[in-house]
């Protein structure tokens, strides 16, 4: 009852303190995780076409949501929010485990293939339609796209749900424009793939 009284009276200015000293945590925290990102991202930004371009916003987006949630990871382990949470965290990490596992082992990377904005491993030279890539295109996307869900369920502000709504947009257009180029590499045979495959979600979407 005491501890409750004292926050209770906390005098107004140094709730503000504290609220801005959060805020100053969560900025700082931002920027420190912005810095690798952008470094592994400056080729594709200078495309603006290239599905790395969006990638990288989506990353930024993801990266907010840490710095904005990272408190909360593990409030209320047993709460509906966390379970549901820790579920899609887990899919998302077999979905980009098997992804990178099957383009690695299938892909055929090689640097006879056109395109600085590219990681090694995305530069393959064979299309990838087994394992994963049986059921749907963009199994890292999909990853990137629970991941952001899952930390925003961490703490579900409005604020936080608009940022992955718009983290799932800038996945939308990196999932399009990653099938623009992969139509122009490997022609028929994609078009040909995208026909029997979803997107994101196996069967659904």
């Amino acid at each position: 009852m005491k501890g409750n009284l004292l926050t209770f009276n906390q005098p107004e200015y140094s709730r503000n303190k504290t609220e801005n000293f959060g805020k100053m945590e969560k900025l700082i925290a931002f920027a420190i995780l912005s810095i690798p990102v952008f470094v592994i991202s400056w080729k594709p930004l200078l495309r603006l076409k290239s599905h790395g371009f969006f990638r990288f916003f989506a990353w930024e987006g993801i990266l907010w949501l840490l710095a904005s949630n990272f408190r909360y990871w593990f409030a209320g382990p047993f709460s509906f929010q966390q379970i549901i949470s820790w579920a899609l965290l887990i899919i998302s990490l077999w979905f980009v485990f098997a992804g990178i596992y099957q383009m690695k082992k299938a892909g055929k990377a090689a640097n006879s293939r056109e395109g600085d904005e590219l990681y090694g491993f995305e530069k393959t030279t064979e299309l990838v339609d087994t394992g994963i890539f049986r059921f749907i295109r963009h199994p890292m996307y999909s990853s990137l796209l629970l991941l952001s869900w899952a930390i925003c369920l961490k703490n579900p502000e409005w604020l936080l749900v608009g940022v992955s709504c718009l983290v799932s947009f800038f996945l939308y257009l990196t999932a399009i424009c990653d099938e623009k180029e992969c139509t122009a590499y490997f022609g028929d045979k994609y078009t040909e793939y995208k026909t029997h495959t979803k997107r994101f979600i196996p069967y659904l979407f």
